[in-house]
C-alpha cells in the first residue's frame, strides 16, 4: 500500500461557505498553471451531486475532464474521482471534510488515496500530486477568507 496523501488545515469563513468555495467558485483560486489548457478566463465546474463531472471549460468551449463526483453532502463531505491530465482508468480518489469550529473557521481534512492501482508510477504520482496540493491550497484559503468577511477579489 502507498501511503494516502493527508492534509489539515483551517480556513476563516463558515463550514458553508468553504464547502461553497471550494466547489461553486473553484475558478476564482485554482490556479491556471494548474490546468490542462492554462488558458485565461477558463472555467473550472464541478457538477453538484453524485456521479457530476469534474472539469475545467475554456473561453472556446472546450471541455476537458478532470474528474468525477462521488461523494456530495454539502456542506461537510465531498468525495471524487481525480484523473485529471491522467487516463480516467489511472484515477485516484480525494475525499474532503469541512468541519465547523466555530467563530466562523472551518477544519479541512483532505485524505488523497489509490495511489497503488498505479502500479510503479503511484509512488511518483504521489510526489507529483503532494507538489500540486502545495501549490492550490494557499489560494483556496485565501479566497476562504475573503468569503468568510464579505471581501472579493
Amino acid at each position: 500500500m502507498i501511503e494516502p496523501l493527508r492534509m489539515s488545515f483551517f480556513v476563516d469563513c463558515p463550514v458553508e461557505h468553504a464547502f461553497h468555495v471550494w466547489t461553486a467558485e473553484t475558478s476564482r483560486w485554482w490556479p491556471v498553471t494548474h490546468t490542462v489548457t492554462a488558458k485565461t478566463g477558463l472555467e473550472v465546474v464541478f457538477e453538484a451531486g453524485a456521479g457530476g463531472r469534474i472539469f475545467e471549460r475554456t473561453p472556446a468551449g472546450l471541455e476537458v475532464d478532470w474528474g468525477e463526483i462521488t461523494v456530495w453532502e454539502p456542506p461537510r463531505r465531498l468525495g471524487y474521482m481525480w484523473h485529471i491530465r491522467a487516463d480516467r482508468a489511472d484515477a485516484t480518489e480525494v475525499e474532503i471534510a469541512f468541519s465547523d469550529h466555530g467563530d466562523a473557521t472551518t477544519r479541512v481534512d483532505i485524505e488523497h488515496r489509490g495511489w497503488e492501482r498505479l502500479g510503479s508510477r503511484g509512488p511518483g504520482w504521489r510526489d507529483a500530486n503532494r507538489a500540486g496540493w502545495d501549490g492550490v491550497l494557499p489560494d483556496y484559503v485565501s479566497a476562504c477568507s475573503r468569503a468568510g468577511s464579505g471581501r472579493r477579489p
